[in-house]
């Protein structure tokens, strides 16, 4: 049991064009139709009656904060599994800026490249009964020999996330996000379930009339990297859609805070009205350019 894709699940979590919907039986529950979010009443109801025997939590496009008690709680109460998928959320976890799920879930499953700011790869922590079936599953069942570079690279990250510097960048990822949210609102944008409690938000093109594929082009055009993505209930395609996903990890590595977010809403809003405009886009990339020349990641050549 897993969220719908189209609601901001993964595709892993039972899409049927995944392995997870070929194999599995999953049943999919979906958030609330008036507020956008977790829909817990509904999830608790939707767990009684088909009992899974796994309910899965954490998601692709969610900008909300997640109950994992209260997923613990239904677990419990159905006799599933838990599982916990915090690919996104997994350096706002270890930076203290949203719950963990390790107190209540079985499994947690996170790749190490997203918020976490390690190497491209995953990591699976479980309880202990658990472990030596999915080690097992992992090799021989699914991966060949290790890559002891990103081996030695996660633990270098683990070790970066564990200090008091990790924290702040935790906390000022969530702090740019919840800025860079109400600067697009106020370019007229409508943010899905009304704002952000994570690193990610969810806007709604509609009022600009503009498709999420369009959108999407046209910004990269400018500079500015995000990507479409689906909104609730999205009467587009999801090679279309009607929305964007923009998060605020790598911009708040490279040293940006409040002022560059609200920048960078301005910026966007100045592309979303005139995406077809080849002017205002090169206006818009010239002053991308001028913003980023202030904050470049790596400063000195390394060696």
């Amino acid at each position: 049991m897993g969220l719908r894709l189209d609601h901001g699940g993964h595709l892993t979590h039972g899409s049927p064009v995944n392995f997870s919907g070929k194999l599995y039986d999953f049943v999919p529950y979906q958030l609330h139709p008036e507020t956008e979010l977790l829909d817990y009443d509904g999830i608790a109801e939707l767990a009684r009656e088909t009992r899974p025997k796994m309910i899965l939590c954490g998601y692709t496009a969610y900008p909300r904060t997640i109950d994992f008690e209260f997923f613990r709680q239904v677990a419990d109460e159905i006799g599933a599994f838990l599982m916990a998928d915090i690919a996104h959320i997994a350096g706002l976890v270890a930076g203290g800026a949203h719950p963990s799920p390790v107190p209540y879930a079985d499994v947690v499953t996170f790749t190490n490249h997203k918020t976490l700011r390690g190497p491209r790869g995953a990591t699976i922590l479980c309880r202990s009964e658990y472990a030596q079936a999915i080690d097992k599953a992992v090799f021989p069942g699914l991966q060949g020999g290790p890559l002891m570079h990103v081996i030695a690279a996660k633990a270098v990250s683990f070790a970066e996330a564990a200090t008091p510097e990790f924290k702040q960048y935790a906390s000022d990822i969530v702090s740019n996000a919840k800025v860079l949210c109400q600067a697009l609102a106020e370019e007229g944008l409508r943010i899905v379930s009304g704002g952000t409690d994570n690193h990610l938000m969810l806007v709604d093109l509609r009022p600009f009339g503009v498709t999420g594929a369009v959108a999407q082009d046209a910004l990269d055009a400018a500079g500015i990297t995000l990507n479409k993505n689906t909104i609730p209930d999205d009467p587009e395609s999801p090679f279309v859609t009607s929305g964007l996903r923009l998060g605020t990890a790598s911009v708040t590595t490279a040293g940006m805070g409040p002022d560059e977010m609200r920048t960078a809403a301005h910026l966007i809003g100045r592309v979303l009205g005139d995406v077809d405009n080849a002017d205002t886009i090169a206006a818009v990339r010239d002053d991308v350019e001028a913003l980023c020349e202030g904050f470049v990641p790596y400063p000195t050549p390394v060696g």
